[in-house]
């Protein structure tokens, strides 16, 4: 199976040609089919409109399955997160002191008076 080195060549070779398909194509009609002026009897010019045409959609349909392909490359080569390292440690939490409660002031026990004295 491809690395996801591999997949990143093959997609930028797709878009490459890709860009090649669509700037070949006028949306006007003229594109490369122009240059074929005297071979529209013959069907030249919808031959080669629909050849980019398909070759446009071909292309663009492998480069989306490329790019799906090599995501699950990317995520299936790993047992962990490539982002964070297994070995990095977890943040250790900080408690944040809370003040103490002040103690009920003591009052003193009222004490009994002794009236017989």
């Amino acid at each position: 199976m491809m690395g996801f080195t591999g997949f990143l060549i093959a997609i930028t070779i797709v878009c490459f040609l890709l860009i090649l398909a669509i700037m070949v194509q006028n949306p006007k009609g003229g594109g490369l089919s122009s240059s074929f002026g005297g071979s529209q009897q013959l069907g030249g010019v919808q031959k080669t409109t629909d050849f980019l045409d398909k070759s446009t959609w071909t292309l663009g349909g492998i480069l989306i399955a490329l790019i799906l392909l090599s995501s699950l490359s990317f995520n299936g080569a790993a047992s962990g997160s490539k982002v964070l390292g297994e070995d990095e440690t977890a943040v250790p939490t900080t408690t944040v002191p809370t003040t103490p409660q002040a103690a009920p002031a003591a009052t003193p026990a009222p004490t009994a008076t002794d009236s017989a004295k």
